[in-house]
């Protein structure tokens, strides 16, 4: 499981060739200067990605947040954010154990993956709750892609001790437009609430703001974005 670098990290030039801190040609130096080196790496990689799922974590959340509505802010383009959790998490840990709610927490993470463009950003928001950033998306494209991924967690079961089990989940979309005001925690909280609605209105669906809010949507199109309110497998 592989997230492109969220784009435009100023950590120190890792990638640049090694040269002799002393200037000889022949430097003994360079060897443990290549490990160190590897070391930082592979710290500052631990430091913003979860450890169980491999998708970045809530610390490199915040922060991608925070540089994504700026870019739309100067950019000029919506950003979409999904906020989604497992349904019932509770009962399968309770009832199969926490190494299959680990198991759980991975494939979600591996179908999340596959959906997704490589400028997404995805993240594990904490327990079994997922965050999603889209940069660049309207309001429309994020709904249908969090409808597609609904789709495939509901049609991928898993199977703890031979007995079929299938998961499913439930989505809050909401989009930032460059003339918003609203910091990342206001942000957050407003989606969020779209989650909690679809929770509140049966689970296992998509709830969002209002589609006629965006310019360009046609009537069949906010016809079938508006159907993911009270879609269920």
């Amino acid at each position: 499981m592989q997230q492109s670098d969220i784009n435009e990290q100023p950590v120190d030039k890792l990638d640049a060739p090694l040269l002799c801190p002393v200037g000889e040609p022949a430097c003994s130096y360079l060897p443990e200067l290549d490990r160190l080196r590897a070391e930082v790496g592979a710290l500052l990689a631990l430091a913003r990605t979860d450890e169980l799922t491999g998708l970045y974590n809530y610390r490199h959340f915040t922060q991608a947040m925070e540089m994504e509505m700026e870019r739309t802010r100067r950019s000029g383009k919506p950003m979409c954010l999904i906020m989604f959790d497992l349904d019932h998490f509770k009962i399968f840990n309770d009832r199969w154990g926490h190494e299959f709610g680990n198991s759980t927490l991975v494939h979600t993470a591996r179908l999340l993956m596959g959906t997704i463009r490589r400028l997404d950003i995805a993240c594990r928001y904490g327990g079994e709750e997922f965050a999603i950033i889209l940069p660049d998306t309207p309001l429309r494209a994020g709904i249908m892609l969090a409808n597609r991924l609904r789709e495939k967690i509901a049609n991928s079961p898993l199977s703890p001790g031979g007995h079929e089990v299938s998961i499913t989940a439930s989505f809050g979309v909401d989009v930032y437009h460059p003339e918003s005001r609203d910091d990342v925690s206001q942000f957050l909280q407003r989606t969020d609430s779209w989650l909690f609605e679809a929770k509140v209105r049966g689970r296992n669906m998509v709830c969002h703001s209002a589609v006629e809010s965006e310019s360009g949507v046609s009537q069949d199109e906010r016809d079938l974005l508006l159907k993911s309110d009270s879609a269920s497998d």
